[in-house]
């Protein structure tokens, strides 16, 4: 039985923790025994998926991967430890666990940056930057995903612990360009073809691109630097 489940939505956020989902496997194992559930995006994929690793048998439940700042003072690469998640479209809020958290920030506090505050779950991608200040605004979310809440919603109904770690990708001021739209595929993984299609239709996304895709790198360098610490393990029912 695994003690840890973990959501993450695309495969390449589950590389960061030494493994990809094996294709047709709904759940794979990672080296430590934890279980990993690569949902896709969104909040329906990602409770299908905790509710998966609830019914395995996992004690714990973390949302893991990539968000978008809303707060204009953080960078790509920071690491969000969230005290609460809330959901854009009503304003519910959901706690994590406050001992696994602790035990977390103190695992990882030494060696990476650190951020606190609320993440916020929406229904869609927040692309515009103006989007992301009226989130912002409305919220005091310091950034935002598509999936934590949906995860903290299941693992509080089968009284399971429930954290959410996540990297920033992309600023408060960045515009996530039109050709990334629609490139993840519901299995989790990325459509290069459909992405590289779309630069030759539209070259002036290119820039765009290569500037998130360097924040992308730094945002990688930082997941895998939490995995690699084993501080996701620190688990404890407070």
């Amino acid at each position: 039985m695994a003690a840890l489940g973990i959501v993450a939505a695309l495969t390449a956020e589950a590389r960061a923790l030494g493994a990809a989902r094996r294709r047709g496997a709904s759940l794979s194992s990672l080296r430590d025994g934890a279980l990993l559930a690569v949902t896709g995006m969104g909040c329906e994929a990602a409770a299908q998926g905790a509710r998966q690793l609830a019914a395995a048998g996992c004690r714990a439940l973390l949302s893991w991967g990539l968000a978008g700042a809303l707060d204009p003072a953080l960078a790509p690469g920071a690491i969000l430890v969230p005290e609460e998640v809330v959901l854009q479209s009503s304003g519910r809020r959901l706690r994590a666990s406050p001992g696994w958290r602790e035990r977390v920030l103190c695992a990882i506090a030494a060696h990476r940056p650190l951020e606190h505050g609320v993440l916020l779950t929406s229904a869609r991608p927040l692309a515009a930057a103006a989007d992301k200040a009226t989130a912002f605004r409305e919220s005091g979310a310091a950034a935002v995903d598509m999936e934590s809440f949906a995860v903290a919603e299941v693992a509080h109904a089968h009284g399971l612990d429930f954290l959410a770690v996540r990297v920033i990708v992309d600023r408060a001021t960045d515009e996530v360009p039109h050709a990334l739209e629609g490139v993840a595929r519901p299995s989790g993984d990325l459509a290069i073809g459909r992405l590289l299609l779309r630069l030759l239709a539209e070259p002036s996304s290119l820039t765009k691109v290569a500037r998130l895709a360097r924040c992308y790198r730094a945002a990688q360098r930082s997941l895998r630097g939490v995995a690699a610490s084993g501080a996701l393990l620190a688990f404890s029912s407070g």
